[in-house]
């Protein structure tokens, strides 16, 4: 079975930026699962992964056009403190998740903390980077009709 959309792909992978690691499953012990097709990673490292079958390992590097896009200065948003968690650990540089009001997070830096707000730089903290990724592949399934139909891939035993 090859990685085509609406197939699951379990996949080990690290990330490095401009020399520098990022991130990577194998510190957490279990692969990323994602629903190929339905925007649920970066576009580079989606068509870097299409033809490839289980037992692959492979390298690539994905520039900010593939990835979280180029870094758009002046990005400063003012939020109040309720839409974020921990607010008494934030610091400025801290990367944190920023609730959306139609629902879900985005990653941010804040800039600075106020009193009763924040200013955050709204760029992803990856933004205008190329990522270096080094990719196995441990396994390939087809998607559940469900997880087709929600667009992501849903947990152990395939429960939502």
């Amino acid at each position: 079975m090859q990685v085509d959309k609406n197939k699951v792909v379990s996949f080990h992978y690290s990330v490095g930026a401009d020399g520098e690691p990022v991130d990577s499953s194998r510190d957490r012990g279990q692969p990323l699962e994602v629903l190929i097709g339905h925007g649920g990673i970066i576009p580079g490292l989606e068509n870097a992964l299409a033809g490839r079958a289980v037992g692959d390992r492979f390298q690539v590097s994905v520039p900010p056009a593939e990835a979280y896009g180029e870094r758009q200065e002046g990005s400063i948003q003012r939020v109040p403190k309720k839409y974020f968690q921990n607010v008494q650990q934030l610091r400025p540089g801290s990367v944190t998740a920023l609730g959306l009001r139609e629902g879900g997070h985005r990653q941010v830096t804040v800039v600075k903390v106020g009193t009763t707000v924040i200013d955050v730089d709204v760029n992803h903290p990856l933004a205008g980077r190329t990522l270096d990724f080094d990719i196995e592949i441990t396994a390939i399934r087809d998607a559940t009709p469900e997880e087709i139909a929600h667009r992501h891939v849903h947990g152990p035993g395939h429960a939502h």
